[in-house]
């Protein structure tokens, strides 16, 4: 077991093209430090088993954001709709990542901004608990734990969060069918790699 922590989590999205997809990205959300692209044409089909979600303070920021990935070629899954947790929208990007942009918050409280509270990643996992386990014999440490359906991680000094969440529940929560197969076309850089999970995510140390 190692005691290192996951303290600088950082996403690389595979992608047939980095350039434009960095362009993309910019455009839509204006997310950078976050994410690293990397070229890759690995096979893959359907859900690939993760989401990312861009936590914001209110409504109006929800659609903002929404509004200029759609600008910049997303498609909509879900459209921007209060829910019972607050109020969101899902989307894909061309390369097919899926992200969701939500908000605790059903009504606007001050002037629209686009900033971004937080961005979290949302690994869609067959047995919650067993992977659960498997992050914490790797080092990382519990923030919240709802049983077999969600784990949250402590990334304290991490620009990206960490969840776990139910692989069925998750493809439900983001409208589309579980059913997946081939690569993730993700790849998870953290001080606590480098390993692979149960569910094939693959980590990679940090780079200096």
């Amino acid at each position: 077991m190692t005691t290192t922590t996951a303290t600088a989590l950082t996403v690389h999205l595979e992608v047939d093209d980095p350039d434009a997809a960095r362009i993309t990205y910019a455009a839509a959300f204006g997310v950078g430090a976050e994410l690293s692209f990397r070229p890759a044409q690995t096979p893959t089909s359907g859900f690939r088993g993760f989401i990312i979600s861009l936590v914001v303070s209110q409504p109006g920021t929800v659609d903002s954001l929404v509004g200029t990935a759609l600008e910049a070629g997303f498609t909509t899954l879900k459209p921007a709709e209060k829910t019972f947790w607050g109020y969101g929208a899902v989307v894909r990007a061309p390369d097919g990542t899926i992200w969701k942009v939500t908000t605790s918050n059903k009504k606007n409280t001050g002037p629209v901004t686009r900033d971004i509270d937080q961005v979290v990643l949302l690994l869609g996992v067959d047995k919650v608990q067993a992977s659960k386990q498997f992050y914490i014999e790797h080092g990382l440490t519990v923030a919240k734990s709802f049983g077999s359906k969600y784990v949250e991680f402590a990334t304290p000094d991490s620009p990206v969060g960490l969840a776990l969440y139910g692989r069925r529940a998750a493809a439900e929560d983001v409208g589309v069918a579980p059913e997946g197969s081939g690569s993730h076309r993700i790849v998870i850089g953290s001080d606590a790699g480098p390993f692979t999970d149960p569910d094939g995510f693959p980590w990679e140390p940090t780079s200096d």
